[in-house]
């Protein structure tokens, strides 16, 4: 197509220009889709939350997959020759109801998994905080599509008033509920931050390229969304030429990316001690589950490795 090979050609004859116009248009078009949408979505959110009308929830939706397909669009067309190596399973339904558990390495990782959904999961959420809905259309959106959002209380203010504690809990799993009767993709970065070698060291990992993973939001996605859930996916994602920031994916910096989704099994004894509270109330059901993921975060550590390998043996 003429766009791309015009984008070609700037890129061989003038690569930072090629960069700069990158970034440039990527920005003008994400702004002009949230500007654009953010009426709709307004209106369509406001409709749902006051009626909870099916069809108001149903176009959120579809403005928000056609906010994802405009930035998908751009990547395809800005950077055509990148070397992203993805792989799914083929049998995920994309509107079933899946858990989905990551490494976390940037906040280009987000951008990643709306990359790889596209018709083939359904839309993804992720636990988020609930300060996010004062940020203008981003956060209403989060609100609107169901993002689970947490309430945290510090310790001080759950001292002063007793009544606040496991508030946040019961208020992520009213959130999660939300979800039961709509297709979704409840994501979560078991690490809980992200990845660096400073935080690596400090926390003295066990595993070579992560940091270990927690448990809370996976047991509490699954206590309340137990039966509902057709399985749990598991993503690893790696950066060959380094972990990028934001502004990197949009300047054209990350042309190499890896991406492995597999279907994971938990073993049903411990599925269903989580679904009836045992993560929350039994030491044993916990440490159960601290050495379930251990198997998974070794699995994934080799996978990285592998995955790293991969992308080295293919160097000129």
């Amino acid at each position: 197509m003429p766009l791309t090979k015009a984008i070609l050609s700037l890129q061989k004859r003038a690569p930072k220009v090629a960069k700069a116009v990158s970034l440039a248009t990527a920005t003008g078009v994400i702004t002009a889709n949230s500007i654009g949408g953010s009426l709709p979505i307004w209106l369509m959110g406001a409709t749902k939350m006051i009626t909870g009308a099916k069809i108001a929830d149903n176009t959120v939706i579809k403005i928000a997959n056609h906010w994802i397909h405009s930035n998908n669009l751009l990547i395809d067309k800005l950077f055509p020759n990148k070397d992203w190596r993805i792989h799914l399973p083929e049998d995920i339904n994309p509107d079933g109801k899946y858990l989905l558990i990551s490494n976390h390495q940037s906040w280009v990782d987000t951008s990643v998994v709306q990359y790889i959904s596209e018709n083939k999961l359904p839309l993804t959420r992720f636990f988020t905080k609930f300060e996010l809905i004062y940020i203008p259309v981003v956060g209403q959106t989060f609100y609107f599509l169901d993002f689970p959002m947490m309430k945290r209380h510090s310790k001080e203010a759950i001292t002063k008033n007793p009544s606040l504690k496991g508030q946040d809990i019961e208020e992520a799993k009213r959130a999660c509920r939300l979800l039961k009767d709509k297709p979704f993709t409840l994501l979560n970065y078991l690490e809980g931050t992200r990845f660096t070698k400073d935080k690596h060291d400090k926390q003295n990992s066990p595993y070579e390229h992560l940091l270990k993973p927690r448990a809370g939001g996976l047991s509490l996605a699954i206590q309340s969304l137990g039966d509902d859930i057709d399985g749990i996916l598991d993503m690893t994602i790696v950066y060959p030429d380094g972990t990028p920031n934001y502004q990197d994916l949009w300047l054209g910096n990350v042309q190499k990316l890896g991406v492995d989704v597999r279907k994971i099994e938990m073993p049903e004894a411990l599925f269903s001690a989580i679904k009836n509270g045992g993560y929350e109330n039994d030491e044993s059901v916990k440490a159960e589950m601290f050495a379930w993921l251990d198997d998974v975060w070794q699995q994934k550590d080799s996978r990285i490795k592998s995955m790293l390998a991969e992308f080295d043996s293919a160097k000129p």
